[in-house]
């Protein structure tokens, strides 16, 4: 298990965001959709917490198989979802994901927002030293974008809302712009494999930095068409989307699930962006083995039936008749 904090700023407050990052949410997820793949939405209604009280759940199918590199489709079977589960009770969030056939895979994210420049150190601080975590902050102006996400049309640095008149972002952001925001997140990747948990954990992190990374830049390129709609108008433009993204996506294929053994870690938000780039040295594709000499290339059915059976009396040698 490893466990990483990520305080990503955002040059809005959090009432603003939190319409931004429906508004988002639904029209990557629309984008990135195409005929038996993309973002399937399960469900979505009303959730009450006894704690956090009224909330909304939704669950996702991501259906990515074409999206994989083709060293991933080559050890991931062709029909696979990432299952999302969601509860959102604004301004606290738990978001969990696993996958259809890697039963001891799970990732965790509980999220906080406030009113800050990502300076609060107590969100999620237990005062228990075996609680401690890695901070990591994404500034979605200046930190480093993989090439493939890059468009210069959501590049902050030269970005200007023309409805709110912020951007562009420059050096030094964070503490010296207003309205700002942070998003906290606490991410729990689980991966319980001998021999590949370490590796594989701190791979998916690095994944998840660069979704958190390019999904934050784009709810703010994006605020000219979201900004000024109130919950009721985006809840009603999240349902539509979301209708056109299943016809989008048609018939899904039937999925194979393996379960594991008790109870299965649960899962909530998706990531919709595919997952690409070469693939880490511990997940390459064994090289192919010189055959031994003494094994014969071939043999065919009816050699095959000659050694099960010895020598047939109603055929001559030599004869292959199937």
């Amino acid at each position: 298990m490893l466990v990483k904090e990520y305080r990503i700023c955002m040059p809005l407050t959090t009432d603003e965001y939190r319409i931004g990052q429906l508004y988002t949410i639904s029209k990557h997820s629309h984008q990135e959709s195409d005929r038996g793949e993309g973002v399937q939405v399960i469900e979505n209604r009303e959730h009450h917490d006894p704690v956090h009280g009224l909330g909304q759940y939704t669950e996702k199918r991501v259906h990515l198989s074409s999206k994989l590199p083709s060293w991933a489709r080559a050890v991931v079977p062709r029909m696979f979802y990432i299952c999302e589960k969601a509860w959102n009770y604004y301004p606290y969030t738990v978001t969990e994901y696993t996958c259809s056939f890697l039963p001891k895979f799970s990732i965790h994210i509980e999220t906080r927002y406030s009113d800050d420049c990502g300076d609060n150190d107590d969100f999620f601080n237990s005062g228990n030293p075996e609680d401690s975590h890695e901070v990591s902050f994404v500034d979605i102006a200046f930190d480093e974008i993989p090439e493939r996400y890059y468009k210069s049309v959501e590049d902050l640095r030269h970005f200007k809302s023309n409805r709110t008149t912020r951007g562009p972002l420059q050096e030094g952001w964070r503490t010296n712009t207003q309205p700002v925001m942070c998003s906290y997140k606490l991410v729990n990747v689980k991966f319980e494999v001998w021999g590949l948990q370490t590796r594989v954990e701190h791979f998916v992190h690095k994944v998840i930095r660069d979704l958190l990374l390019v999904g934050h830049r784009q709810a703010f390129a994006w605020v000219d068409e979201w900004y000024g709609m109130t919950m009721t108008e985006v809840r009603e433009y999240e349902k539509e989307t979301q209708a056109a993204t299943n016809e989008k996506i048609g018939p899904v294929a039937p999925t194979i699930t393996i379960s594991a053994e008790g109870h299965s870690p649960a899962i909530r938000s998706a990531p919709a962006t595919p997952i690409t780039g070469d693939p880490p040295e511990f997940l390459s594709l064994p090289k192919e083995r010189t055959r031994k000499t003494s094994a014969p290339d071939t043999l065919t059915l009816p050699e095959l039936r000659e050694r099960a059976n010895g020598p047939s009396s109603h055929a001559p040698p030599g004869n292959t008749d199937s």
